[in-house]
């Protein structure tokens, strides 16, 4: 990813110096393991640990002639370890130190993508709390429904987000895996317990059966979670942008002292880090189809799947811990106008509560088909003329022998719309 949007935390994981190092490890530990079972002399381990350096450049002189990755990185390690080094990597291939390391990037990366939800749920947590009844228009299909609070719009959010956690847990726990098996996965030069070793070293588990790869699946659910989690991030930003429309404007994305919203309009505060994180978790998502694609190889083992993944490994990641931390800062910082709710709230004058008036015609022994078309036809009236809902109603006769203005005034209330806010919570925030 470009720099621009990437933090150092994921760029260094997916680093080629960070990869080299992983797959020295994989091979150190497999080192261990084979001189434990007397399969190479004992003290190469040790020695590869002591003298190996990774030169990122030298690796990529040697595969510019031998052009294989792994070979490549082999032969730097035995220029700088000695001859010993000669007795890494037997009985293995390139995909046990492959397929392992970019597990265990994805386990890396996954680990920090997990804290940065929950610096997103604790801000939701903080934000959905200070404005539990905060009353603001609940919309649908971007036309006014009926009443809800600003809080239980952020609580939804905390709650999607708390999925998402979940999944990403089990998304890790599913790359978790370790394979050193060989050759079309049969360890029929090598011996089980080298795996079981290696896995142990890496706090991975062994995988149960390999090809000469991991199983694709594994990855397409890891990708698949990132693209997700990229959903709940664009669901977010898009409710903040439209929240902040000059004819909405609920909310809007903290602007600073000396910034400037348009190179033409200096009156502009645009929500650029919302727009921003919807065009990221585009970026996010389209990594999710390949990954699927990864599933299907030929027979044991190609190599289709590996441009994929040096590609949608870091982009993916890197993208997507970008746009977490950007949404954190952009919800635990955003400008919040509750008169404003207000006023939206009332802006259609009354017709808001159009359902209720509906149903209590129902229960004075109205039809359902009768109530409805009788609220619906002064509904229009009132858009159509701009007039109260309330005053209308109050002068039809009919209405009036049904419902007592007590009642009727009652209708006309935003507070029983909020009565269940506790309930919601509670199940939301046990």
């Amino acid at each position: 990813m470009i720099k621009r949007y990437s933090r150092k935390e994921l760029t260094d994981i997916w680093s080629e110096e960070n990869k080299y190092k992983i797959w020295l490890r994989v091979e150190i530990a497999a080192a261990e393991a084979m001189e434990k079972l007397g399969q190479i002399p004992r003290g190469v381990s040790s020695i590869v640990k002591k003298k190996a350096k990774i030169n990122v450049k030298r690796i990529h002189q040697i595969e510019s002639q031998v052009k294989h990755d792994v070979i490549a990185f082999l032969t730097s390690i035995t220029e700088k370890a000695g001859l010993k080094a000669r007795y890494l990597h037997q009985g293995m291939t390139s995909s046990d130190v492959l397929d392992t390391s970019f597990n265990l990037q994805l386990v890396q990366s996954g680990k920090i993508i997990l804290k940065d939800i929950d610096q997103i749920l604790k801000i939701l947590k903080k934000q959905a709390k200070k404005y539990k009844f905060t009353p603001c228009m609940g919309r649908s299909h971007g036309i006014h429904a009926e009443p809800i609070t600003f809080g239980l719009k952020l609580t939804s959010f905390y709650e999607e987000f708390k999925r998402n956690r979940k999944r990403l847990v089990d998304a890790i726990d599913e790359v978790s895996t370790c394979a050193i098996s060989g050759a079309v996965g049969t360890f029929a030069n090598i011996n089980p317990s080298v795996e079981k070793h290696v896995a142990k070293k890496l706090n991975l588990k062994i995988e149960p059966i390999s090809t000469q790869v991991i199983p694709r699946d594994r990855h397409a659910f890891y990708f698949s979670v990132l693209g997700v989690i990229a959903g709940t991030i664009e669901r977010v930003a898009i409710e903040i942008r439209h929240l902040q429309r000059t004819e909405v404007y609920e909310l809007q994305e903290y602007f600073s002292k000396n910034q400037k919203g348009s190179s033409a309009m200096p009156h502009k505060k645009n929500p650029i880090l919302s727009e921003n994180l919807t065009g990221l978790a585009r970026i996010v998502r389209s990594s999710v189809i390949p990954a699927l694609e990864n599933i299907a190889l030929w027979h044991e083992r190609d190599i289709s799947h590996s441009s994929v993944e040096r590609s949608i490994g870091p982009d993916a990641n890197i993208t997507i811990d970008f746009a977490l931390t950007r949404l954190a800062n952009i919800l635990d910082n955003m400008i919040i106008y509750p008169k404003k709710m207000l006023k939206n709230l009332n802006l259609t004058k009354g017709l808001i509560f159009s359902q209720e008036l509906m149903l209590e015609l129902t229960k004075s022994g109205l039809s359902r088909e009768k109530s409805y078309k009788m609220v619906q036809n002064y509904a229009k009236k009132c858009f159509a003329e701009d007039l109260d809902l309330i005053s209308i109603v109050m002068k039809d006769k009919f209405i009036m022998s049904k419902i007592s203005p007590k009642k009727l005034r009652s209708i006309f209330s935003y507070s029983k719309h909020f009565k269940n806010v506790n309930v919601i919570y509670r199940r939301v925030f046990r």
